[in-house]
């Protein structure tokens, strides 16, 4: 059995050439490359095309005394494709500007998505969206917020939002989650790993009330 951590790095890979194929808000550039192989050797020039978008955080408001999450409701035109209903239930989320740290992204979106105050955070992943097609790195919060005064309509004319703010249980959103209700990578995560680290995290939380 081979256990040991290939010690490849970004030296590892040779750039040959970048072509711009699309550039809006998002980009699109396929690159031509050549990169070191499992046996020591180099591949073949190797063409892909990558979907460039910024990168992102996120953050899953919990409320730890009243065991409630605030989670948001909202169209995503993509989702058409594969759902029946594509207005999808998320956690709070936002591109990361120049200059801005993640922790402040969630404070952020939080106050423009479900109107709410994130007093505290708890960092839970840092992971690669799509990393065959894509280069958004998504940083994953849990976030200490009152869920009583999360509600209403909220989101950015200028962005075309329009954004439901929903205040579920603890336990309904994890039945949600079983049943495929809630069905986008960044919220499973944040979800279920609040379902493992939950004791924890209001010991923590309740500690300092």
């Amino acid at each position: 059995m081979t256990t040991a951590y290939p010690n490849f790095t970004k030296a590892d890979v040779t750039l040959i050439k970048k072509e711009s194929l699309y550039k809006g808000f998002f980009e699109l550039n396929r690159y031509h490359l050549k990169h070191k192989l499992f046996d020591g050797s180099q591949s073949k020039i190797v063409v892909r095309e990558v979907f460039e978008r910024r990168h992102a955080a996120a953050v899953l408001p919990y409320d730890p005394i009243r065991d409630e999450l605030v989670l948001l409701e909202q169209f995503r035109f993509p989702a058409m494709e594969t759902s029946d209903r594509p207005w999808l239930i998320e956690v709070v989320a936002g591109i990361i500007e120049h200059g801005e740290q993640p922790q402040e992204v969630c404070i952020r979106e939080a106050q423009e998505e479900a109107g709410i105050l994130v007093s505290q955070l708890i960092k839970v992943s840092s992971y690669l969206a799509s990393p065959g097609a894509c280069t958004e790195r998504i940083h994953v919060y849990l976030g200490y917020v009152d869920a009583s005064t999360a509600k209403g309509i909220h989101g950015l004319d200028s962005e075309s939002e329009d954004i439901k703010v929903l205040t579920v249980p603890f336990e309904q959103a994890v039945a949600w989650l079983q049943e495929g209700k809630i069905d986008n990578s960044t919220a499973i995560i944040a979800i279920q790993w609040l379902m493992l680290n939950k004791q924890k995290v209001r010991q923590q939380w309740l500690a300092t009330e």
